[in-house]
Order: C-alpha cells, then structure tokens, then sequence
C-alpha cells in the first residue's frame, strides 16, 4: 500500500495547500522571471518557509515545495553552477520540513488530520521553457529525452526527503508515460501525475483526459490522477471522465477562477475563499479524494476547504 492509500483508508480527504508562486507575490516577491518562485529559492528562502507555515496553520496536510520551476538548467542560465543548483531543488524540501516541524512544535495535531507530507512539486517540461507551452504541449520532444530531464530533479527531491513526487501541469500523454517510465527507477518512490485541462474532457494538448487515466490505471507505482492549474468549471466533468477510465484516487488543484491577462499582466474577475470551499465540496462529492488549490489560491482558501471538510480551520 503506498502512502497516499495509507492516508485515504484512515482520512476521507487529503488537503493540499494552495499557491505558492502567486502567494509569494502577493507578499511583496518579484517572481517576472523565467525560474518563477524558484528565483525566491535564491533571494528570500525564509519568505517559502513562512508560506508553507501558514497554509499548514491554514488547515493544509500537504506542503508543495517550490521547486515546481526549479531545475538544473535554470539555476545554471541564471549563473549558477551545477552544485549550487542541485542545492536549491534540495532546498526547497528542507523549507517545507522546517516549517513541518516549526508548525507541529507550536501546534497539537488533531485526530482529523493526517501527519503533514511534504510533496516535491515537479512542473513539465514546458515551464523549465517558460513560454507557456505547459498549456500547449507539443513541444517536440522524445519520450526519452522527456525521461533525462527528469529524472535528476526526481533524484534530488527524494534524496532530500520528499514523501510524494507531484509531476504537475503536465500537457501531454507522452510526457506523462515518460514520467511512469522514469519512476521504474525509483520502485520505492510514491507519485501522482497531474494534468493541465483546457476543457471538460481534454488534457492542453488535446488528448481526451479519460485516455490518460485509462493509460495510468495500470500503473501499480502511481498513488493518484490529478487536475491542476486548469479553471474551476472543467473539474466536475474531467473528474467523472478520469472515474470513468481509473480506479486511482483523484487530486484536483485547480485556480482560483480568476482568468490572467497576459497583455496587461493582471488577473481579471473576482474569488473567494467561500466560493473556493463552496466548489472544493462539489469536487469531493464528485469523487476526488486530495484537494487543494493552484494559481491565485491563498491560505484563506484552504481554511475555508479545511472548515467544511473536518469542522477547523488549524
């Protein structure tokens, strides 16, 4: 049994925390760069520390570390040297167990709640791009290549000491099969691969989302399917269609709803933490299992989703 089932046969939910790059935003962080909330791994690492703190006051089981665009190539164009950059992927799990230990210290866990997990955020290759071809896919790579560039990043983070990986916003099928081919070599490693949407029924690049989940079922290694940084609406569709081809627990962290203007860089329309939690219980009666939040989500959102989902929000 790996160890997100662990947690599902003794809890009903796995909440995971929300945002972390458009948090730290929000905090005063200037992340208009290419290595995104990674560049804060460089310049503020207390200022990660102190999110993934307050989304585990918040009422979050999980923390995803920041090392979603944080990869080798990236450090090193940015004028790191290779083992300096292989240590800011490691850092950026020792910031989430700091602030694991510095929460369960100042707060008494209660029987709701599972032990908090640290899961290593793993973004496609399209971020280490930062184009936007996350949303796209299609971006003209082999199965094998797809396999190398991940496959140290994986290593660091679990040799750091993540409980889970979470290879995320991924567009594409075959970069999903790469990632279950990379994880053959780490047969003790526990996983989930979650998809970027652009409708009810297709992952980015046009691959119906039930394919996907029919290929995944058979993967003995995969502890989940998700859904994340995709708009609110899609999610009850994608996850009748991924119920309908899979067996595997679903996780679903999508956005806040906001929709981003790339031309005057702002958000447009409106959010809030009762709607988000409003949602967050569609989705659980819907089937999904973990849930969290993705782009523009706070730690107000995941108090909110944590209230109706165990009566507190600590």
């Amino acid at each position: 049994m790996d160890l997100i089932q662990k947690v599902l046969a003794v809890h009903d939910l796995l909440i995971l925390d929300g945002a972390m790059a458009t948090e730290l935003e929000r905090r005063g962080a200037d992340i208009k760069d290419a290595l995104w909330s990674a560049k804060v791994l460089i310049e503020n690492p207390a200022a990660i520390e102190g999110v993934h703190y307050d989304y585990f006051v918040a009422g979050a089981d999980c923390a995803m570390t920041a090392s979603y665009q944080a990869t080798i190539e990236g450090f090193i164009k940015r004028g790191c040297s290779p083992e300096q950059a292989r240590q800011l992927i490691r850092d950026s799990v020792t910031l989430a167990q700091k602030a694991r230990e510095r929460f369960l210290a100042d707060h008494s866990l209660s029987p709701s709640r599972p032990q908090p997990l640290i899961v290593a955020a793993i973004g496609p290759y399209g971020a280490y791009l930062a184009d936007g071809s996350e949303y796209r896919g299609n971006y003209q790579m082999s199965e094998a290549q797809l396999v190398d560039f991940h496959r140290e990043r994986a290593a660091l983070l679990l040799d750091a000491g993540a409980d889970i990986l979470a290879f995320e916003t991924i567009p594409s099928l075959l970069e999903a099969k790469a990632i279950v081919h990379l994880m053959e070599e780490f047969p003790n490693a526990c996983y989930w691969i979650s998809f970027s949407c652009n409708s009810g029924d297709t992952i980015c690049e046009g691959t119906p989302i039930g394919e996907c989940a029919k290929f995944l079922d058979g993967c003995g290694q995969l502890g989940a399917i998700g859904i994340n940084c995709t708009p609110p609406d899609f999610v009850p569709s994608l996850i009748s269609k991924v119920r309908a081809e899979s067996g595997k627990p679903i996780a679903v962290y999508p956005n806040s709803g906001e929709e981003y203007d790339p031309v005057t860089k702002t958000w447009r329309g409106c959010a809030s933490a009762e709607d988000f939690a409003a949602r967050a219980k569609e989705w659980r009666a819907c089937g999904a299992r973990i849930i969290g939040g993705c782009c523009r989500t706070t730690p107000e959102d995941i108090a909110a989703v944590a209230r109706w989902a165990r009566g507190e929000g600590n």
